[in-house]
């Protein structure tokens, strides 16, 4: 047995149609810099086969489909076929040339007052690798930010592959069971529990393991739109423990519970702990986890551009201006406008709120 019949190959091919197959040659070779590989027959050609930027494309006269869009990405799109962005092959098929890499945009923040309660019953959404969505803040205030709660009903094993986000902010907080994830230069896989929260520093690798029955987290994603792509080539856990390391300016951050420090926080009558989260992320973003404590709340209002609260345990009345008050409860989220005063009021013994603002340094003005 010869080794060309021990190794078996497979390729795949795009089939595009074509009228005359003469006038796509030299534009499929010579402005898209593609390969002819085949050609046939050679008395009066039908088909012709190019393959070139990872793709292989079957031309064959009078073939049934549609002309389709080729998408042809980049890091030199000004280069390729003369700058040109939108291109029509003379068989009609469209042809877009795009950036490789393109920029992550970062839309201006529409702001707005949203209170979003659990008993809306908003629907929960199968997601990626199976985890179940609810949208805690559904105008994205214009893009800028997706805030989610996020569940897995059923523990166990997770379908994750490796896989990083091009996102500027990622906060992951636990507020029910626990979740195990591997990250990129930071050791062995580390249990997120109840309380805990890690920030995924833009495009870290991470893997989700594992993880317990109704294990619930809320995750914040800053812009609301980004790209999620999946690592084929790196193997977590990685070799080296790197806690230093920076993505972008940001360090992975661990932070549990049990650790905790409680500080007098900026509303007068509630403490808080600090997650560190805006000293590793050089100011991009606060989180802080806020409790009941001495004192009556007042009328404040901020200058943050996006400040967002969920309500992980108890209850409290959320006042507005010329606003009907609002009484929350366990799983309700609301998002504050800057210059908008509030006072978050009659809070129960028992209130927990999760508080993310970006950016993580602003003021406060008490009325």
């Amino acid at each position: 047995m010869t080794s060309r019949q021990n190794h078996s190959q497979t390729k795949a091919e795009i089939r595009l149609p074509t009228q005359e197959l003469r006038d796509d040659i030299p534009f499929f070779t010579k402005v898209l810099g593609m390969r002819m590989d085949m050609i046939y027959p050679a008395d009066d050609p039908r088909v012709a086969v190019f393959s070139g930027h990872g793709l292989r494309v079957r031309i064959e006269k009078d073939a049934p489909e549609p002309p389709g869009t080729l998408r042809i990405l980049t890091d030199r799109p000004d280069e390729f076929a003369d700058g040109q962005r939108a291109l029509v092959a003379p068989n009609g098929t469209r042809v877009e040339i795009e950036e490789l890499d393109p920029p992550m945009v970062m839309p201006e923040t529409v702001h707005s007052f949203v209170v979003r309660r659990l008993k809306d019953q908003a629907p929960w959404i199968i997601g990626r690798a199976g985890m179940h969505y609810r949208d805690l803040v559904p105008d994205r205030l214009g893009g800028s930010i997706i805030a989610s709660h996020i569940r897995i009903p059923d523990g166990g094993p997770v379908p994750d592959m490796v896989h990083f986000h091009k996102v500027g902010f990622q906060l992951i907080f636990c507020i029910n069971g626990w979740v195990d994830v591997v990250y990129e230069d930071q050791g062995n896989k580390l249990r997120l529990t109840t309380g805990d929260c890690f920030i995924q520093p833009p495009e870290i690798r991470h893997r989700v393991l594992e993880a317990s029955d109704n294990v619930q987290v809320i995750e914040i994603g800053v812009p609301a739109e980004h790209v999620t792509e999946i690592d084929h080539e790196m193997s977590l856990p990685t070799p080296h423990f790197r806690p230093e390391r920076e993505w972008q300016g940001q360090r992975f951050v661990y932070n549990q519970a049990k650790d905790a420090v409680w500080q007098q926080f900026r509303l007068p009558g509630y403490i808080c702990r600090d997650t560190t989260i805006a000293e590793n992320t050089k100011g991009v973003a606060g989180v802080q986890v806020v409790r009941r404590g001495q004192g009556d709340p007042v009328w404040t209002s901020h200058d943050t551009d996006i400040h967002f609260t969920f309500v992980m345990n108890g209850e409290v009345t959320l006042n507005g201006e010329g606003r009907d008050p609002f009484r929350l409860e366990q799983g309700d989220a609301f998002v504050i406008p800057p210059g908008m005063f509030t006072k978050l009021d009659e809070p129960t013994d028992d209130v927990e709120l999760l508080e993310v603002t970006l950016p993580g340094t602003f003021e406060t003005t008490l009325k």
